[in-house]
């Protein structure tokens, strides 16, 4: 038995990927401890995604080094050629079923490296939950784009599809066992299918039609692929298992930017996108992510991102300042000053805040159900509601997984206050097909101030 501590950083993927090498670990015997001082071995679930990301782990593992640690490189920088790694055991995104293999080797003082390529599904393997309530479930990995900024396609490769009955499989066992909430993952869920005669849409409508209570959230889904089901999307977009929360990446909202960036949208299928999801949903949370300072952006264009943010007015920005990552187009172009990428994201940051606060407080009044996942500071509980809004109110952690009738009396930029009124049973949701655009919402369930929007 090893003893084996493990760190996880970036997006849902990595820590779906790190839930599945700890359930492994788990299976064989191995035991999973909270600390590193713990740990015969730690594993470092790597990110590549950002400088600032990737420069953290270089600080921890050299910190884990200096402390004689045995350790295993996990993740997308070994996968896409992180240097400096060579004394250390390395696994990539393709090989996570040989954890076990790897941890065992490094414990017994060898240095192993699995980092071949090989497609195939990672569905349906053991898995230890970081929240029992919360399922996340990869799609597919890699993607169908070849942003100039980019280097996570280095790791993840090509779009390869699950097949649906795989992911169907793998869900119903999770809310079998627990979840209440399941997270779709991917590199980019709008690409989903389009290498196996299916799309994003279809995936949705047999999701929802699995027979068990459970809330479902999309995740990132580029603009580019969308118009290919959009009618479709739209539609089933409205099931009530489905959050009505939208996470689709602007980041830039001039074309000639989007041009350099290769995103393979511009700004007017962007606005396209959004307005025919609102007319559906005119209380969506629309998350959105903003790079400020490409390479050659000048403050007119940058000017144009912060006219486009005031027009979608969404709920979340994940804002990045540019960095080059080795390898890429963009890092062979002409640099934005340091000064000017910290002043535009200081000012998509001020931004963000006016709009979030303002979204946010059109909820104060509201009573819905609010599902409780997670425990929060000070003897408060978080959940959400339908549109996904982060929900504080007072309570203990037994209320972990139950629905809540909740007034809703105050707002901030990143979540709502609510007073709990009573516990509710999980509201069943239709789990029959239905055809594509049928579905419907109470206008209970929709806050006044959205509703002549």
């Amino acid at each position: 038995m090893v003893n084996v501590h493990v760190i996880t950083q970036g997006c849902s993927a990595n820590q779906a990927d790190s839930e599945v090498m700890k359930g492994l670990l788990a299976e064989r015997g191995d035991a999973l401890v909270s600390t590193e001082g713990e740990a015969d071995v730690v594993v470092i679930n790597s990110c590549t995604v950002k400088g600032p990301t990737e420069t953290a782990f270089r600080r921890k593992l050299a910190e884990l080094d200096s402390l004689g640690k045995k350790v295993v490189v996990a993740g997308c920088i070994p996968q896409a050629g992180g240097k400096g790694l060579d004394r250390f055991s390395r696994i990539g995104t393709y090989q996570i079923e040989r954890i076990g293999e790897a941890v065992s080797e490094t414990a017994n003082g060898n240095i192993v490296t699995f980092l071949e390529r090989e497609d195939r599904s990672r569905l349906n393997l053991p898995k230890v939950r970081n929240n029992q309530l919360i399922e996340i479930v990869p799609i597919s990995h890699g993607c169908l784009s070849h942003c100039t900024y980019c280097k996570t396609k280095y790791a993840r490769g090509q779009l390869y599809s699950y097949r649906p009955r795989d992911i169907i499989s793998h869900i119903e066992k999770a809310v079998r066992d627990g979840a209440k909430e399941v997270w779709l993952t991917s590199q980019d869920s709008s690409a989903y299918g389009l290498d196996i005669n299916s799309n994003l849409a279809e995936l949705l409508s047999q999701i929802v039609a699995i027979p068990h209570d459970f809330r479902l959230r999309l995740g990132m889904s580029n603009p580019l692929f969308f118009e290919q089901f959009l009618p479709a999307f739209v539609g089933i977009f409205r099931h009530p298992k489905i959050y009505k929360f939208l996470h689709v990446p602007l980041q830039a909202g001039n074309n000639h930017v989007l041009e350099k960036m290769k995103r393979g949208y511009t700004v007017e299928d962007f606005f396209t996108l959004v307005a025919a999801v609102r007319r559906a949903v005119p209380e969506l949370t629309l998350s959105t992510d903003i790079i400020c300072g490409f390479p050659g952006e000048t403050d007119e264009q940058f000017a144009d991102t912060i006219t486009a943010l005031r027009r979608i007015q969404p709920d979340v920005i994940n804002i990045s300042k540019f960095w080059p990552r080795p390898g890429t187009a963009a890092s062979h172009m002409e640099k934005v000053s340091g000064h000017a990428i910290k002043s535009r994201s200081k000012a998509v940051h001020d931004l963000f805040h006016r709009i979030a606060l303002e979204n946010n407080r059109k909820w104060v009044g509201w009573e819905g159900n609010v599902l409780i996942s997670e425990v929060g500071k000070a003897g408060t509980m978080l959940g959400r509601n339908y549109c996904y809004k982060q929900v504080v109110v007072h309570g203990n952690p037994s209320l972990l997984g139950k629905e809540l009738r909740v007034m809703i009396t105050d707002a901030s930029a990143f979540d709502l206050k609510g007073m709990a009124i009573r516990e509710e049973a999980i509201a069943a949701v239709s789990s029959l097909p239905q055809p594509v655009g049928s579905f419907t919402l109470s206008m209970s369930q929709c806050p006044l101030k959205f509703r002549s929007q």
